[in-house]
């Protein structure tokens, strides 16, 4: 699936209250849990022991970290949405809010739906409020949600 391509911040501004894009899917699978697991150095058994998550996890299969999940929101942001104008930069300013509310097993994939909640000036440029949601295939509760501050300078 191709980004939604957004042509300044003018037709931005046209989509507050809208979904603005959805990602394409993403496999999380036990490579994926693993490189997070050694680059972060969070080694618990529920993401990284398949043999032990069969018999103690409540999952019967490891999981995926929830900063794992977290992680991947800049990819998928991208894969949703293509913002083209005459910007210098564009920053992760931070969450108002994170919430997990379901795992996300190992192998499973998952995909962005991405919405402009407001777009405020600032000095400089504008902050963007997205509300995110990650949804598992095949679950109906999703993996994470949020809402992502996002800055664009001039």
């Amino acid at each position: 699936m191709s980004p939604r391509i957004v042509e300044g911040l003018a037709e931005l501004q046209g989509l507050v209250g809208q979904e603005v894009g959805v990602s394409d899917w993403f496999e999380v699978s036990q490579s994926v849990i693993n490189q997070f697991a050694d680059a972060t150095g969070d080694q618990q058994w529920i993401h990284v022991d398949p043999e032990r998550a069969k018999t103690d996890s409540p999952y019967g299969t490891t999981i995926a970290h929830g900063f794992l999940t977290l992680s991947l929101l800049s990819h998928l942001q991208r894969q949703a949405l293509e913002l083209r104008g005459p910007f210098s930069r564009a920053i992760n300013y931070g969450f108002n809010r994170v919430r997990f509310p379901a795992a996300v097993p190992a192998g499973a994939r998952v995909r962005l739906h991405s919405t402009l909640n407001a777009i405020e000036e600032i000095e400089g440029g504008a902050q963007c409020t997205w509300d995110l949601s990650v949804e598992i295939e095949g679950q109906s509760k999703p993996a994470l949600v949020a809402q992502w501050l996002g800055r664009l300078y001039s």
